[in-house]
Protein backbone atom coordinates (compact mmCIF):
# COMPACT_ATOMS: atom_id res chain seq x y z
CA UNK A 1 0.00 0.00 0.00
CA UNK A 2 1.01 3.18 -0.97
CA UNK A 3 -0.01 5.29 2.33
CA UNK A 4 1.11 2.51 4.59
CA UNK A 5 4.29 4.02 5.60
CA UNK A 6 2.33 7.46 6.70
CA UNK A 7 -0.75 5.62 8.65
CA UNK A 8 1.46 2.58 9.98
CA UNK A 9 -1.24 1.80 13.14
CA UNK A 10 -4.01 2.39 10.57
CA UNK A 11 -3.52 -0.60 8.58
CA UNK A 12 -5.25 -4.36 8.87
CA UNK A 13 -4.03 -7.49 7.74
CA UNK A 14 -7.25 -9.68 6.67
CA UNK A 15 -5.86 -13.49 6.05
CA UNK A 16 -7.90 -16.71 5.21
CA UNK A 17 -10.33 -14.88 2.38
CA UNK A 18 -11.82 -16.95 -0.06
CA UNK A 19 -10.08 -16.55 -3.27
CA UNK A 20 -13.08 -16.66 -5.67
CA UNK A 21 -15.71 -15.27 -3.42
CA UNK A 22 -14.46 -12.07 -1.77
CA UNK A 23 -13.30 -8.96 -3.50
CA UNK A 24 -12.70 -5.45 -2.57
CA UNK A 25 -16.40 -4.07 -2.45
CA UNK A 26 -16.99 -7.30 -0.05
CA UNK A 27 -14.58 -6.20 2.21
CA UNK A 28 -15.30 -2.29 2.64
CA UNK A 29 -18.88 -3.97 3.21
CA UNK A 30 -17.28 -5.68 6.20
CA UNK A 31 -15.26 -2.93 7.42
CA UNK A 32 -16.91 -0.02 7.17
CA UNK A 33 -18.83 -0.14 10.04
CA UNK A 34 -15.63 0.16 12.54
CA UNK A 35 -14.47 3.28 10.38
CA UNK A 36 -13.98 5.49 7.23
CA UNK A 37 -11.48 3.37 4.98
CA UNK A 38 -8.74 4.82 3.10
CA UNK A 39 -7.57 2.02 0.48
CA UNK A 40 -8.63 -1.82 0.31
CA UNK A 41 -5.64 -3.44 -1.39
CA UNK A 42 -6.08 -7.74 -2.19
CA UNK A 43 -2.67 -8.43 -3.93
CA UNK A 44 -2.52 -10.19 -7.10
CA UNK A 45 -1.71 -14.22 -7.41
CA UNK A 46 1.62 -14.82 -8.75
CA UNK A 47 1.25 -16.99 -11.09
CA UNK A 48 -0.14 -15.33 -14.44
CA UNK A 49 -2.06 -18.96 -15.24
CA UNK A 50 -4.21 -18.55 -11.88
CA UNK A 51 -7.99 -17.84 -11.53
CA UNK A 52 -8.09 -16.68 -8.11
CA UNK A 53 -9.03 -13.17 -7.73
CA UNK A 54 -6.16 -12.65 -5.17
CA UNK A 55 -4.00 -14.53 -2.89
CA UNK A 56 -6.36 -15.29 -0.34
CA UNK A 57 -5.19 -11.83 1.89
CA UNK A 58 -6.12 -8.18 1.80
CA UNK A 59 -5.08 -5.06 3.54
CA UNK A 60 -7.38 -2.31 4.85
CA UNK A 61 -6.11 0.89 5.44
CA UNK A 62 -8.66 2.81 8.15
CA UNK A 63 -8.62 6.87 8.51
CA UNK A 64 -7.98 6.53 12.16
CA UNK A 65 -5.83 3.79 14.14
CA UNK A 66 -8.49 3.61 17.24
CA UNK A 67 -10.95 2.13 13.66
CA UNK A 68 -8.65 0.02 12.82
CA UNK A 69 -8.13 -1.78 16.23
CA UNK A 70 -12.04 -1.82 16.82
CA UNK A 71 -11.93 -4.19 13.41
CA UNK A 72 -9.42 -6.29 15.08
CA UNK A 73 -10.73 -6.31 18.14
CA UNK A 74 -14.53 -7.57 16.29
CA UNK A 75 -13.38 -9.40 13.14
CA UNK A 76 -11.19 -11.49 14.17
CA UNK A 77 -11.52 -15.11 14.32
CA UNK A 78 -15.29 -14.23 12.74
CA UNK A 79 -17.00 -16.13 9.51
CA UNK A 80 -16.58 -14.42 5.92
CA UNK A 81 -18.43 -17.14 3.43
CA UNK A 82 -17.69 -20.26 5.68
CA UNK A 83 -13.97 -19.73 6.62
CA UNK A 84 -12.73 -17.87 9.27
CA UNK A 85 -10.90 -15.02 8.86
CA UNK A 86 -7.46 -13.92 10.61
CA UNK A 87 -7.54 -9.70 11.63
CA UNK A 88 -4.29 -8.69 12.69
CA UNK A 89 -2.60 -5.37 12.65
CA UNK A 90 -0.36 -5.44 9.15
CA UNK A 91 3.57 -5.14 9.50
CA UNK A 92 5.20 -3.02 7.58
CA UNK A 93 7.14 -4.47 4.20
CA UNK A 94 10.45 -5.13 4.94
CA UNK A 95 12.04 -4.50 1.45
CA UNK A 96 10.28 -0.61 1.95
CA UNK A 97 11.65 -0.70 5.42
CA UNK A 98 15.44 -2.44 5.10
CA UNK A 99 14.96 -4.33 7.69
CA UNK A 100 16.24 -7.77 8.05
CA UNK A 101 14.53 -10.96 7.80
CA UNK A 102 12.70 -12.78 5.51
CA UNK A 103 11.98 -10.60 2.53
CA UNK A 104 14.46 -8.22 2.85
CA UNK A 105 16.73 -7.06 0.48
CA UNK A 106 19.68 -7.16 2.66
CA UNK A 107 22.30 -9.92 2.89
CA UNK A 108 22.38 -11.84 6.21
CA UNK A 109 25.77 -10.61 6.45
CA UNK A 110 25.97 -7.84 5.35
CA UNK A 111 23.69 -6.72 7.93
CA UNK A 112 24.95 -4.13 10.56
CA UNK A 113 26.62 -6.15 13.81
CA UNK A 114 26.23 -9.77 12.08
CA UNK A 115 29.94 -10.05 12.26
CA UNK A 116 29.89 -9.01 15.79
CA UNK A 117 27.31 -11.12 16.80
CA UNK A 118 28.46 -14.23 15.02
CA UNK A 119 32.57 -13.98 15.12
CA UNK A 120 34.69 -11.95 12.95
CA UNK A 121 35.74 -12.87 9.20
CA UNK A 122 38.97 -14.37 10.15
CA UNK A 123 37.61 -16.71 12.87
CA UNK A 124 35.73 -18.70 10.38
CA UNK A 125 38.85 -20.74 9.10
CA UNK A 126 40.73 -22.63 10.98
CA UNK A 127 44.68 -22.89 10.42
CA UNK A 128 45.62 -26.46 9.32
CA UNK A 129 46.82 -28.72 11.88
CA UNK A 130 51.00 -29.31 11.67
CA UNK A 131 52.37 -32.22 13.17
CA UNK A 132 55.37 -32.72 15.40
CA UNK A 133 57.38 -33.89 12.20
CA UNK A 134 56.73 -30.51 10.91
CA UNK A 135 54.25 -31.60 7.66
CA UNK A 136 50.64 -30.72 7.87
CA UNK A 137 48.31 -33.49 9.39
CA UNK A 138 47.06 -35.99 6.31
CA UNK A 139 43.43 -35.59 6.36
CA UNK A 140 42.50 -38.78 5.08
CA UNK A 141 44.82 -40.43 7.72
CA UNK A 142 42.74 -43.51 9.61
CA UNK A 143 40.34 -43.75 6.29
CA UNK A 144 41.93 -47.08 5.38
CA UNK A 145 39.69 -49.91 5.68
CA UNK A 146 36.58 -47.70 4.66
CA UNK A 147 35.71 -49.46 1.27
CA UNK A 148 34.79 -51.97 3.37
CA UNK A 149 30.89 -52.01 4.17
CA UNK A 150 29.70 -53.73 7.14
CA UNK A 151 31.03 -53.70 10.76
CA UNK A 152 34.80 -54.45 11.28
CA UNK A 153 36.21 -57.67 11.55
CA UNK A 154 37.83 -58.07 14.68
Amino acid sequence: MADESRRPNSTIYVGGLDTTLVTVSTLSEVFIPFGEIIDISLPKPEAPSSTDLHRGFGYVEFEDAADAKEAINNMDQSELYGRVIKVAMAKPDRKETGQPGLGSTIAVWEQEGYLERHGQANDIMEPAVEEENGGIEDPMQGLKDLDVAGPRPE
